[in-house]
C-alpha cells in the first residue's frame, strides 16, 4: 500500500501541492487526473522518491521513503516500475536491450535468463518480433509498448503510467488501455496511471483522484464519479469529454 498524507511542496515561490493525500490499496487500479499544471506528475515523483515533500510523508509498505537511506530507497523503488510520458527508451539501444537494461542494472541474472525475461515481456505488450529494432524504428505507440515491456521486467509490485496514451491516436490508446488492463490483472500489481484522458480513466481506473489546484479535491470510484455532482470535477470531467467528442 502507498499513503500520501498531508505533502507539500514548492519551487520558488510556487506552492505547486498543497497538504495533498491520498491512499492507495493494494490491487488497485487508480488515475490521478487534473489539468496540465495541477500537480499531477510533481505528485507522481514523490511515489518513487524522485522528489522529496516539503512537509508530509510518503509511504510505500509501512516505509517513509523520505526517512531511509539511498541503499535503502534504491530497494524500495525496486517494487515500481514506472511507463514515462515519452517512453525514455534508450535511442542507441535495441528493443531487447532496452528491456534487458533494469535486469542487468538491479539483477544478477545470466544472460540466458534475461533473454527469457526479454522475451516474456515483449510477448507481453504484443512485441514479440521487434527485439532487434531500434527505437527510432518504431511507431509511437509502438515505442510506448517496448517502455511498457522494460517496466514490468523486475516484476514489479506498482507500476507507475505517467500520460500513457499522450500523443497517441485513438486505436492505438486503446491498445494501450487494453494492456494496462491485462497487466494489471496477469500480474496483479497496483497501477498508478497520471492522466488527463478521461477516455482511458474511464476504460482502466477502479477510482479516480482529482487534483485541482494543487489540492486533492476529490477521490472516489469510478461509479462516484459518474454520480458526482461536484461542479468543479464535474467541469473538468465534461470538458475532456467534449475534446474526445472532437477527436
Amino acid at each position: 500500500m502507498i499513503s500520501v498524507s498531508n505533502v507539500n511542496k514548492s519551487f520558488g515561490d510556487k506552492h505547486v501541492l498543497k497538504d495533498v493525500s491520498v491512499d492507495i490499496p493494494e490491487g488497485e487500479t487508480i488515475a490521478i487526473i487534473g489539468r496540465s499544471g495541477s500537480g499531477k506528475s510533481v505528485l507522481m515523483k514523490h511515489l518513487i522518491g524522485l522528489l522529496s515533500p516539503d512537509s508530509g510523508t510518503v509511504t510505500v509498505d509501512g516505509i517513509d521513503i523520505n526517512a531511509i537511506t539511498y541503499a535503502e530507497l534504491r530497494r524500495v523503488r525496486r517494487n515500481f516500475g514506472v511507463l514515462f510520458q515519452g517512453g525514455a527508451l534508450f535511442d542507441s539501444m535495441n528493443s531487447f536491450e532496452n528491456v534487458a537494461f533494469p535486469l542487468r542494472t538491479f539483477s544478477e541474472m545470466g544472460e540466458d535468463e534475461i533473454a527469457n525475461v526479454v522475451k516474456r515481456c515483449l510477448a507481453m505488450v504484443e512485441l514479440e518480433d521487434v527485439g532487434e529494432k531500434l527505437p527510432s524504428e518504431l511507431s509511437g505507440g509502438m515505442q510506448k509498448r517496448v517502455a511498457l515491456a522494460r517496466a514490468v521486467a523486475l516484476q514489479p509490485r506498482y507500476i507507475i503510467y505517467d500520460e500513457p496514451t499522450s500523443g497517441l491516436d485513438p486505436e492505438t490508446s486503446n491498445t494501450i488501455d487494453e494492456l494496462i488492463r491485462n497487466l494489471a490483472d496477469q500480474l496483479n500489481v497496483t497501477s498508478i496511471v497520471v492522466t488527463h484522458d478521461m477516455h482511458s480513466v474511464l476504460n482502466i481506473a477502479d477510482r479516480a483522484a482529482f487534483i485541482y489546484e494543487g489540492r486533492m479535491h476529490w477521490t472516489g470510484t469510478i461509479d462516484e464519479l459518474h454520480r458526482s455532482e461536484d461542479q468543479i470535477l464535474k467541469a473538468f470531467v465534461t470538458a475532456n469529454e467534449y475534446k474526445i467528442g472532437l477527436s
